[in-house]
């Protein structure tokens, strides 16, 4: 079983993005914001290809150093407990243990090479969901990567609905992914929040490393 005391830093690749979020060539042009990306390489790469990408984490509140150093700290214990739990992922992506390690590891530098110039240019914004600085409409496309659902555990139902409204708020279109937990069970939550906005489906990507893990959520603002 896996089991973190804390949210844990952990970043993903760019071309993970792109799977998880079933994201095609023209979301290039829009207006997207990720929350909790942690020390993802997306906004790095996107911006890179022209893209226009803020991301919110409370980990931005820390300097670079910092930051690599909370990485430093939890990698050893991620590591750790996948592998204890190897049955709960499919490994054709990665290969092995240590392929995961490298990838990740590589994505998470490239952020960290990115942080400071992000910083300055107002990419990487440190704030903590359900509350957005933003106004309204700022968005076209927001993205929930590996918080939402994932870690049912430590955030409620009342957490997810009032983080879902803010996100809503803030943009046209909201994608959360995985709808698995930390231990690859479908969130309890899935069910309620489909119920709750009737603008909602699950929709199948082209990524699976959790086993069962091959599914987003699509929220859409309702326009009055």
């Amino acid at each position: 079983m896996i089991e973190y005391k804390n949210i844990v830093p952990w970043g993903r690749s760019y071309t993970e993005y792109v799977s998880m979020f079933n994201l095609t060539p023209e979301f290039l042009s829009n207006k997207v914001l990720g929350c909790g990306d942690g020390p993802a390489a997306f906004n790095s790469v996107a911006t890179a290809f022209g893209s226009n990408v803020t991301s919110i984490d409370p980990i931005y509140d820390l300097s670079q150093k910092d930051i690599e150093k909370r990485i430093n700290e939890t990698f050893g214990d991620v590591i750790s407990q996948t592998k204890l739990n190897l049955d709960k992922f499919k490994w054709d992506q990665f290969g092995s243990l240590e392929g995961l390690g490298k990838i990740r590891m590589k994505s998470m530098k490239q952020f960290l090479n990115d942080y400071e110039q992000g910083k300055e240019e107002g990419r990487y914004i440190a704030a903590s969901l359900p509350e957005i600085p933003f106004e309204n409409n700022t968005f076209d496309l927001v993205l929930s990567s590996h918080f939402l659902l994932l870690y049912s555990d430590h955030l409620d139902l009342e957490f997810h609905f009032k983080a879902i409204d803010e996100m809503l708020r803030v943009g046209k279109e909201l994608r959360i992914f995985p709808i698995v937990d930390l231990n690859s069970n479908p969130s309890p939550y899935i069910q309620p929040i489909l119920d709750k906005y009737n603008q909602s489906e699950l929709v199948n990507v082209n990524y699976e490393f959790q086993i069962g893990g091959n599914q987003m959520m699509v929220i859409r603002r309702n326009e009055q």
